[in-house]
């Protein structure tokens, strides 16, 4: 197994323990359901998404009978990811609390279009494994 594919499945436990976490907060305390985009976001782009970039990366080319399109995009986009998830996070949240600092709109807004190129990434990496020529 690729060190990226690993760090993918690795991550996305770490953001399922974090969601929990927030979860709970929640649960036993409704002042913080601020929280709710936080949760919901470490529960899909973070656990859900990381799973499925780790498990697609590994299991994909090998059911289609081909290599990897490219390791190293793989890897750019692992950290772009996860960048873009974590600067999202904390930026919009900083955005709730401060709703008159715009920079923080601009910050949230930017580390979520780098979690959008990441899913490009993954999606052109995927598509030109799966019709490759290559054998």
């Amino acid at each position: 197994m690729d060190r990226f594919v690993r760090n993918f499945i690795v991550m996305s436990i770490v953001y399922l323990v974090m969601a929990a976490f927030f979860g709970v907060i929640m649960l036993a305390n409704p002042s913080y359901l601020y929280l709710r985009f936080i949760h919901s976001h470490l529960n899909m782009l973070g656990w859900v998404s990381m799973m499925i970039y780790g498990v697609g990366y590994h299991i994909l080319p090998r059911f289609a009978g081909k290599r990897l399109k490219s390791v190293k995009l793989g890897e750019v986009q692992f950290y772009l990811a996860n960048i873009g998830l974590l600067g999202m996070l904390l930026f919009y949240t900083m955005q709730m609390n401060m709703p008159e600092a715009a920079l923080y709109r601009g910050l949230s807004v930017a580390f979520g279009l780098m979690e959008v190129l990441s899913i490009v990434l993954f999606f052109y990496n995927m598509l030109a494994t799966l019709f490759s020529k290559e054998e």
